[in-house]
């Protein structure tokens, strides 16, 4: 017999403005349910679980509750309140002792205080506030965004140990695999429901679509690919070409036997000069330490045209620092790294370039005029790039300040893939993309001709694209494994668990006692770059502020280009070094707190 629900809808209807949002939408969660919203970009899922939380009041409809459940919400967004982490984690009723043991269960100390916190400790501490308050009904509204794959992971764990009955909203595939065991599909102002996880979506989603059209029989086919595009999206393309998986599994099997050293018959030398451009990237021995703390340590790799290398790890273990030391920004400690010839390079880091507010949509792809855009080094009519991004052809004139945060992301990844490259850096591209813009930008890749190295926490992500990943530990440890996500997990079991502490050792006889020596605290070389780094920092948040600000100037390209791409160029400069300061400046504090602590 099937449990009466802890929480629902019946009926609800919403408008926003004069569009009809929801019309009869009903939903029901039963205690302990394991749930996800499914839906398009802009369909509501956001506002429905602010409904389902009792924030949002419908315009018709009733939402039933049992009688003293507890619902909380984890909003994209989540605020911060408090001095410090765990003063936020109680602000919301719960006991001390269980808002403090969340925290640490998320690697967060709970009397850090709340200021300078990054996108992923944020996260964490409304996580953890929210399972510290032992809800019965636990709303998560995208959280695995900023997240590490550590963190990820550590969420999954509490989730299932959970009593709460649990709605998820994510673009994170494995995530939502591991964990559903229903479906909730928003589409068309409605709800459709399905008992089983997230694993059998897909199929069901087009199994109902195609019961739909064979029932009206009005649609030929091409409409009915077209509605199928409208209802849910970039997602109905999610059934694989045959083709692209056996080229993937093919491009696999070759990395496997250049990583065991089947190639050995071919010269580097040989390989550079009668293959040109064949080499894209070979490292040897690369080591690279910050303050005493090794990041890398005697690493290699070779990467050859059309590999597709994913780069894995906790956030801090040196992800970024890896790409930059393959690409020649920053020079290793020990080690070479020689570049193939001919390389163009796009790179698309995690700060993301900065978008104009008052230019057009059309003016940003296609930024010297006219209906043409120069995708790759050939022409193509800016209209029909731009929808394969989903955008529609009115939205060509729409400014930037008017998009919102996901298709400012769409748009930054249509301009950044325009450009000529045989090498595309991606430096976390999925964080904040939605699920169809994640499934349209994985189809690109995956059609991509040139080289790939991409940094990411999605492992549903790195599973369809990568021929081999590298995975650092945030010990210095690098290892290459031919394969995506699951290779990587099967031959590297326990690869991110810390080490085991060192086994005691026998007793001895003790020696005599010394005298005790004060805290040992960091060279005077490292507090000397410490203070430079504090005086550093600002001045570059405010040469950061006074590039944008001119960028902000929608005239400027037309009146000066030259002008605009010094100060574009001037900004990524001022962002780089910023980001690399600020984890500098992290490994020295973290470093100084653990000497002066002990």
């Amino acid at each position: 017999m099937s449990r009466p629900p802890i929480l629902a809808l019946k009926g609800v209807t919403l408008h926003d403005g004069p569009a009809l949002l929801f019309d009869g939408v009903d939903l029901a969660l039963e205690p302990r349910a394991r749930a996800c919203l499914v839906g398009r970009n802009g369909a509501g899922k956001s506002t429905l679980m602010k409904v389902l939380a009792g924030e949002l009041e419908p315009d018709a409809g009733e939402r039933a509750v049992q009688p003293a459940a507890r619902i909380v919400r984890v909003a994209q967004e989540p605020p911060i309140e408090g001095a410090t982490l765990l003063e936020h984690a109680t602000a919301g009723g719960a006991e001390p002792h269980r808002a403090e043991a969340e925290l640490q269960a998320f690697g967060l100390d709970p009397s850090r205080p709340t200021t300078g916190l990054s996108g992923g400790e944020t996260r964490r501490a409304a996580l953890a506030r929210a399972l510290a308050e032992a809800p019965d009904v636990l709303l998560l509204d995208e959280p695995t965004n900023h997240l590490d794959i550590l963190a990820i992971e550590t969420l999954e764990k509490r989730i299932q140990q959970t009593r709460a009955a649990v709605l998820i909203v994510s673009h994170d595939r494995a995530f939502l695999e591991r964990l559903t065991r229903t479906c909730f599909w928003l589409a068309g102002r409605r709800v459709r429901r399905l008992d089983e996880g997230f694993g059998a979506f897909d199929d069901w989603v087009d199994k109902v679509m195609e019961a739909e059209a064979e029932t009206t029989r009005r649609l030929e086919k091409a409409i009915e690919r077209e509605q199928r595009w409208l209802e849910r999206g970039v997602t109905a393309r999610r059934a694989r070409n045959e083709g692209r998986r056996r080229r993937l599994s093919a491009l696999r099997e070759e990395k496997a036997l250049r990583l065991k050293g089947g190639e050995t018959s071919v010269s580097l030398g040989v390989d550079a000069g009668a293959t040109a451009g064949r080499r894209v990237i070979e490292a040897k021995g690369l080591s690279k330490s910050f303050g005493g703390r090794a990041v890398i340590r005697s690493f290699s790799t070779r990467i050859l045209r059309g590999d597709r290398v994913a780069v894995i790890g906790p956030n801090g273990a040196g992800k970024t620092t890896l790409v930059k030391l393959l690409l020649g920004e920053i020079a290793p400690d020990e080690g070479t790294v020689q570049l193939g010839a001919n390389l163009q390079i796009a790179y698309l880091d995690q700060a993301r370039a900065a978008l104009k507010p008052g230019a057009a949509l059309r003016d940003v792809l296609a930024p010297l005029g006219g209906d043409q855009v120069m995708v790759r080094g050939r022409p193509k009519h800016v209209a029909a790039y731009a929808k394969e991004f989903l955008f529609d052809e009115r939205q060509l004139r729409q400014p930037v300040e008017s998009l919102s945060g996901g298709e400012r992301n769409r748009l930054l990844l249509a301009r950044a893939l325009a450009q000529p490259a045989n090498l595309l850096v991606l430096d976390e591209p999925t964080n904040d993309l939605d699920m169809d813009t994640l499934d349209l930008l994985e189809d690109l890749l995956a059609d991509y001709e040139g080289t790939l190295i991409l940094v990411s926490h999605d492992r549903d992500f790195v599973e369809r694209l990568a021929t081999s990943t590298i995975a650092l530990d945030g010990r210095g440890r690098a290892v290459e494994t031919p394969g995506g996500w699951s290779d990587f997990t099967s031959q590297n079991p326990g690869f991110f668990a810390p080490p085991e502490p060192a086994a005691p050792a026998r007793a001895a006889p003790s020696p005599p006692p010394r005298p005790s020596r004060p805290a040992a605290k960091l060279s005077y070389k490292d507090m000397r770059r410490l203070q430079e780094l504090d005086a550093l920092m600002p001045k570059l948040h405010a040469e950061i502020a006074g590039h944008e600000q001119t960028l902000a100037d929608a005239g400027l390209y037309s009146r000066d280009p030259k002008a605009f791409e010094r100060v574009n160029t001037a900004l990524e400069a001022a962002r780089a070094k910023l980001g690399a300061s600020e984890e500098e400046w992290l490994e020295l504090e973290a470093r100084r707190e653990a000497l002066e602590g002990g």
